[in-house]
């Protein structure tokens, strides 16, 4: 082979290589970059599981009805294993190796707030799709689940109502971090405002991953005697299936002692035997149960999706709070874009004020113009043997979030 020869094939493979490149950058202009950051293992994948899967349907969704600005959505889909500092490592991996332009996830708080720094130093935005304790605000992010006054207070406002059983004795009882503690000092001080007495609170916290609760429940038990008592649930993850079987193992009935959860619902209620825990209490701002002609069409596409991408547990498979905060927060997130013009995070931010959008829960719901957080509607429901929740109280419209609790200073 002369050496011209070989000069022209060498030239020849490096033109190929060039516009492969080229290629690649022309379809990945093609494509906006969506991050999905949910824990897939660890205790938190009971709850997280389904909110990555409600993601994807929602990409699909859109993509199908002409993607966002003429552009398909391309998933980019980590698992941060419940391991706080890995959600830190993780976002930043999807911020500037991945280069999405948005990131949908987090479950406890102190995931979020464990990312919270890497968006805010990288200007990256996240849309966070879970009930939290407030005492925050982001321009890096917006909340599309509730704050204390969209769930907790009116939760416990109900509870002390004759209709929710006129309860004078408190407990409150959560998984031991942030948004649980922070919670419950906003109870405690909403209590007292009250009237009830120091002497009829009972606060107290177990790890994460936590199995044995006959002790607590047994204290409970002691507790309630003489008042009518309600317990006030923030325990987070697979540790309410351990809560929940001890309570029907113990005999406690809601008509005795109440137990309203702020982090259970439809996927948490879907491995257990929920026929002792009839009654029994959530509060949210959705539920699967709810008749409008908005969540027919949410449950429906879910179940085609469900069915089409084979995810384990079938028809078994429900809709819950969270995941209807995830639609909403995706859909929103595409109207801004298509807004400003641009997935440029400031022009983004900019547009999402006062974005509106007709949720599943039958209501308009509305980002603020101001403070980053949905207007949403409150509901609380009885447990039924099922697994599904009978509504029993709620707004008569969407509530304006108050991520500052007037109830304590900070």
């Amino acid at each position: 082979m002369t050496q011209a020869k070989s000069l022209r094939r060498v030239r020849t493979a490096l033109l190929a290589i060039a516009l492969a490149a080229a290629s690649s950058l022309a379809q990945a202009a093609e494509t906006i970059k969506v991050g999905v950051l949910h824990s897939l293992s660890g205790t938190m994948a009971i709850s997280e599981t389904s909110l990555k899967d409600v993601a994807l349907m929602t990409i699909e969704e859109i993509n199908a009805s002409g993607g966002v600005m003429g552009k398909q959505l391309e998933p980019v889909v980590v698992d941060p294993a419940s391991d706080w500092p890995l959600f830190a490592e993780k976002a930043r991996e999807l911020l500037t190796r991945d280069k999405v332009d948005v990131v949908f996830g987090c479950w406890t708080s102190v995931s979020r707030k464990s990312v919270l720094p890497v968006f805010e130093e990288l200007n990256g935005l996240l849309f966070y799709p879970v009930q939290y304790e407030g005492q925050e605000q982001s321009k890096n992010v917006f909340y599309t689940g509730a704050a204390p006054n969209q769930q907790a207070i009116p939760a416990v406002e109900y509870l002390m109502s004759e209709d929710g059983g006129g309860a004078k004795r408190w407990v409150l009882l959560g998984t031991d971090y942030v948004y649980p503690r922070t919670t419950n000092k906003i109870l405690r001080a909403f209590l007292k405002s009250k009237g009830v007495a120091e002497a009829d609170i009972w606060e107290t916290y177990t790890p994460f991953g936590h199995s044995d609760y006959q002790t607590i429940v047994a204290k409970v038990k002691e507790f309630s005697a003489g008042k009518p008592t309600a317990v006030v649930s923030t325990i987070n993850g697979d540790s309410n299936v351990a809560f929940y079987k001890e309570l029907g193992n113990q005999g406690i009935k809601a008509e005795d002692i109440p137990v309203v959860a702020f982090s259970v619902g439809e996927e948490e209620l879907r491995g257990i035997d929920t026929k002792p825990l009839v009654g029994h209490l959530a509060a949210w701002n959705y539920f699967m149960s709810i008749k409008s002609p908005e969540n027919k069409s949410f449950i429906d596409k879910w179940k085609a999706y469900v069915k089409k991408a084979k995810l384990p547990g079938g028809d078994s498979r429900v809709t819950n709070d969270p995941m209807e905060a995830t639609y909403i927060g995706m859909h929103m997130w595409k109207q801004a874009v298509e807004k400003a013009g641009t997935t440029e995070v400031d022009a983004v931010r900019k547009a999402m004020a006062g974005q509106t959008f007709k949720a599943p829960s039958g209501f308009t719901v509305k980002m603020d113009e101001k403070n980053h957080h949905l207007h949403k509607p409150v509901f609380i429901g009885e447990v039924q043997s099922d697994g599904q929740f009978q509504i029993v109280w709620k707004t008569k419209g969407p509530i304006r979030a108050e991520p500052w609790s007037p109830y304590i200073k900070e």
